[in-house]
């Protein structure tokens, strides 16, 4: 059995799956899948209440919160990022804090699609950095 590729989601891929109604969105196929177990998702405290602060802003309802972020406890691997292993290597620190959490879970992805991630020319420490689509490419093809 092949083992599993690991993936971190930047708040903004949750965010767009939540607000999403097309149900062949790629974003929310990217969610069905790590149901499925097709990956594993790796999590930090710090993405976690950077998404509930975001899907608030973005009115999603408190029940929906609630159920996200209880299926990211239950399923989703978490890894805790200590405050000196966040490196400024972009301008929002909460950027930074996900590619911590990819380096420190070791990722094989980090799944965004902040602008503020291109300067890193779609790698870090061995870590892919791509859009939604790329990564559910090569989720379909395995």
């Amino acid at each position: 059995m092949t083992k599993l590729l690991r993936a971190v989601f930047d708040t903004n891929v949750f965010v767009s799956a939540s607000l999403s109604k097309n149900a062949n969105s790629p974003t929310r196929e990217l969610k069905e899948r790590w149901k499925r177990n097709e990956f594993t998702l790796l999590i930090c405290d710090q993405i976690a209440k950077e998404l509930i602060e975001k899907l608030k802003e973005r009115g999603i309802s408190p029940e929906e919160i609630v159920e996200q972020t209880s299926t990211l406890a239950a399923s989703a691997e978490w890894i805790v990022v200590p405050e000196e292993k966040i490196e400024a290597l972009l301008s929002d620190p909460d950027d930074n804090v996900v590619v911590a959490c990819a380096v420190e879970g070791r990722a094989n992805y980090l799944v965004t699609y902040d602008p503020h991630f291109d300067s890193l020319q779609g790698e870090y420490r061995g870590v892919k950095i791509v859009k939604a689509i790329p990564f559910l490419e090569v989720l379909r093809s395995n």
